[in-house]
């Protein structure tokens, strides 16, 4: 039975610039069994060479990946925004603990490398608005300014968010911000976010 080594494992995750990988891409890569794979992910894991990111999914431990990246990757289809896009667009002052994603998925958290993901489900049709950034060296989904406002708006309209009075308005795009609230469905949604642009836009 072909083995695996970890140095040669080392390199090629290296190289390719894979810090988050399956027993799959292992076995397809090297060309090894499931087996081979188990043994030795389950003898480098007690080691502490690799970590255990959710289930079947790992990184090695001296080259994590970004929170971002890690946040598309526990649960998809998903992509970045609420707060942690907010602060990323310097939209609001406070750095956030929990890294927040929207997905068409169930909302679930997880906690993961002791940080908090969590991830809100909105409608399929609304499920847009979100381009690949680059982030750290890489390639992540994330909600366009105005996109991560609107999901922001949708919830604190739905009551499941408390509006931020510090929430920077006047660096958005309005039309575009409405363009975005129109996908929801929701008629009310639209008229409450139009009183936010008027007091704080």
């Amino acid at each position: 039975m072909k083995k695996l080594n970890l140095h040669e494992t080392e390199e090629k995750l290296f190289s390719g610039n894979i810090k988050i990988f399956t027993p799959q891409d292992l076995m397809v890569i090297f060309g090894v069994n499931k087996r081979a794979v188990e043994g030795f992910l389950n003898y480098n894991l007690k080691k502490g060479v690799f970590v255990h990111l959710k289930k079947g999914l790992y990184a090695l431990k001296r080259n994590l990946p970004s929170e971002f990246a890690l946040a598309n990757r526990i649960y998809s289809p998903s992509y970045v925004s609420l707060d942690s896009a907010l602060s990323f667009y310097g939209l609001i002052p406070e750095t956030v603990y929990a890294v927040t994603s929207i997905t068409t998925k169930p909302t679930r958290e997880f906690e993961v490398l002791n940080r908090l993901f969590e991830y809100r489900k909105i409608k399929k049709e609304a499920y847009t608005g979100y381009i690949p950034k680059t982030v750290s060296g890489e390639v992540v989904l994330m909600a366009v300014p105005e996109k991560a406002v609107a999901d922001f708006l949708y919830f604190v309209y739905l009551g499941k968010r408390v509006f931020n009075e510090r929430l920077r308005l006047k660096k958005v795009n309005s039309l575009q911000l409405r363009k975005y609230l129109g996908l929801f469905g929701q008629k009310k949604l639209i008229p409450l976010a139009n009183r936010f642009l008027k007091q704080y836009g």
